[in-house]
């Protein structure tokens, strides 16, 4: 695991810029080592875009962030034909998906066409314009930044863009001590008192070498049966927790099995390990599987969660 050192430095630079949200770096972190998409949850003022801006500022990269709000269009995300009269023929204008790393803020905040159009980038790499398909750079990946949809001005995203996620992080208010230490390092930003910010700690061949690595991280028979085992407890629930019998209308698909393999491969991978083990499935599995289930009419009346469900089958599902 010869880039491992850079993912280490790449983690530290991150918790000196970012104050609490230990969660939130290991799992972009991982996104980064697994190529894979993440979707951030929480209310204004959680540090989500700050966090996602550091880790591109991190990668020598390049970086496109895109305010997703009601009125944009496909176009403006994937590109458009231009027509040049002088030459008489159309000339394609790439949009901001072509960059390397992309910051989707707010993404609920746009209407379903527009979400619709990041389905083909996310799941295949390649952007379809004028009946021409173009491949996006080998590093591209989304990470995206949404708001409950409780507040004003919001949409749901489609079942099927969802599940194009890795990971559905939700985030919380920061303990009383990491809100003091916002509060200090803001006084020492506006004072000049603070440390002059770092530059770019990553190349881009250094994190592709990383993924290769992660690739090859071993994960026992066993170990990817306990996997299967989990996702499939969700499409059965009642069969594991009979109190909660009817409460998911619909379980993760094959795609959680893979994406909780892939994340706990690059969890251990982070760790120095060279083989996954039982605690990297369980630290990963919330974020993989939160969004992949939808909880029935009766789960919601009864406000079980599917955090509740997900952590009550880690408790049940034996361990191997």
């Amino acid at each position: 695991m010869t880039n491992q050192p850079d993912i280490i430095a790449l983690r530290k630079y991150l918790e000196n810029t970012i104050v609490g949200q230990a969660d939130l770096l290991d799992k972009l972190v991982v996104s980064l080592l697994t190529g894979g998409h993440i979707l951030v949850e929480g209310l204004p003022g959680l540090a989500k875009t700050t966090a996602v801006k550091a880790l591109a500022s991190a990668v020598h990269s390049s970086f496109r962030r895109i305010q997703f709000t009601p009125d944009l269009l496909p176009g403006d995300l994937t590109g458009t034909e231009i027509y040049n009269p002088q030459a008489a023929s159309f000339s394609f204008a790439e949009g901001p998906l072509f960059h390397e790393i992309i910051l989707a803020d707010e993404i609920n905040r746009a209407p379903a066409k527009v979400q619709a159009a990041l389905l083909e980038a996310m799941q295949e790499k390649q952007i379809t314009v004028g009946g021409i398909t173009r491949p996006l750079p080998e590093l591209f990946m989304v990470m995206a930044t949404q708001n409950p949809l409780e507040q004003a001005g919001t949409y749901p995203l489609p079942e099927a863009q969802m599940d194009r996620f890795l990971l559905h992080v939700m985030l919380d208010y920061p303990s009383a001590e990491d809100e003091l230490k916002i509060l200090q390092r803001d006084r020492e930003r506006l004072t000049g008192t603070s440390p002059a910010p770092q530059g770019a700690v990553l190349e881009v061949a250094t994190v592709l070498a990383a993924r290769e690595e992660v690739k090859r991280i071993h994960i026992t028979a066993a170990l990817e049966q306990y996997v299967v085992a989990l996702v499939g407890a969700t499409r059965q629930i009642d069969k594991w927790l009979p109190q909660f019998a009817g409460f998911i209308e619909v379980g993760a698909s094959p795609r959680g099995s893979l994406a909780i393999a892939h994340a706990a491969a690059a969890t251990a991978y982070m760790l120095g390990r060279e083989h996954v083990i039982p605690d990297d499935i369980i630290a990963v599995a919330p974020d993989c599987l939160r969004h992949r289930i939808i909880p029935s009419f009766t789960a919601r009346m009864e406000k079980v969660s599917r955090d509740d469900m997900v952590r009550t089958l880690l408790e049940v599902v034996p361990i191997p």
